[in-house]
């Protein structure tokens, strides 16, 4: 029967673990008196660093897959980066190893953005423990949410902000341009990027206040430092200086930090009623 149990405990291990981790409640204190506690004591800290450096090591793992699996496809890829340019043949290489940094570019933004569940997923496996059995559900699901948020500023300012800011870059003072390939990719793959980032902010806004680190109140009460800052990031974000494309950047900036403050009352409306059946008990 030995042979028997121990093939029943290997199987039934992962769902126990699965269990405790959605309904094993951690201390009530709050993240920040939590990560304080850590630096106080060395030794809790050094754990903490060696689980971190699992998740690392993981998560380098799969990106490494993942890029390896992109490479594979790194002509369609090129294809559709320079397809805003008008295609690869309006890109003149000049330095012998720039088409090879224009190629690893690419790559790596296609296997991150392909790796991004994973990550996040990686992410959410090390801040779980800290979190309370609500926060840690909300969080597994924000996770498809993350991508589908990421991949829409990517798409956002693939579709939107390349066609119109191009022409106007490559047609300013009517200069001739000779476009390299490792300056255009850079730029592509660098707006793509950050947009997808800046995409990201309403989820954020929403697991920072289910994770007592932020409040709505402070939102609100900041919205106007917001603006200047969403209206800096956009003039620096933005490929041109003319205000339409800075408007087309601010605009949806400015919308999403009004999205972050309704998430983030959503997830803190609940928390007084949370807190007073805590305290009745």
């Amino acid at each position: 029967m030995k042979p028997f149990q121990l093939v029943g405990k290997w199987i039934s291990d992962p769902f126990q673990k699965t269990r405790d981790f959605f309904l094993e409640e951690p201390g009530d204190a709050p993240m920040v008196d939590s990560l304080q506690l850590a630096f106080e004591e060395p030794a809790s800290f050094l754990e903490h660093v060696g689980a971190l450096r699992k998740h690392i090591m993981r998560s380098l793992a799969v990106l490494l897959i993942c890029a390896a699996v992109c490479f594979a496809f790194l002509s369609e890829m090129l294809d559709f980066v320079s397809q805003p340019i008008g295609g690869l043949d309006q890109l003149s290489a000049v330095d012998v190893t720039e088409p090879i940094g224009v190629g690893m570019r690419v790559v790596l933004l296609a296997a991150f953005a392909a790796a991004l569940p994973y990550l996040i997923f990686e992410i959410f496996l090390f801040v779980a423990p800290a979190l309370s059995r609500r926060a840690r559900v909300i969080g597994l699901l924000a996770i498809p949410l993350v991508v589908i948020f990421f991949f829409g500023g990517m798409a956002f300012a693939y579709y939107l902000i390349l066609p119109t800011g191009l022409p106007i870059l490559l047609n300013f003072l009517d200069v001739p341009t000779q476009i390299r390939p490792s300056s255009y990719v850079r730029f592509v793959t660098g707006l793509m990027f950050w947009f997808g980032a800046l995409f990201e902010f309403p989820l954020l806004a929403y697991l920072l206040t289910v994770m007592r680190i932020l409040s709505p109140s402070v939102l609100v009460k900041n919205w106007r430092i917001a603006v200047v800052v969403i209206a800096v990031l956009a003039a620096v974000i933005t490929p041109t200086i003319d205000p339409i494309n800075m408007l087309l950047v601010m605009v949806p900036l400015v919308l999403l930090y009004g999205l972050g403050i309704l998430l983030s009352l959503l997830a803190g409306g609940r928390r007084p009623q949370e807190e007073e059946l805590t305290s009745s008990d």
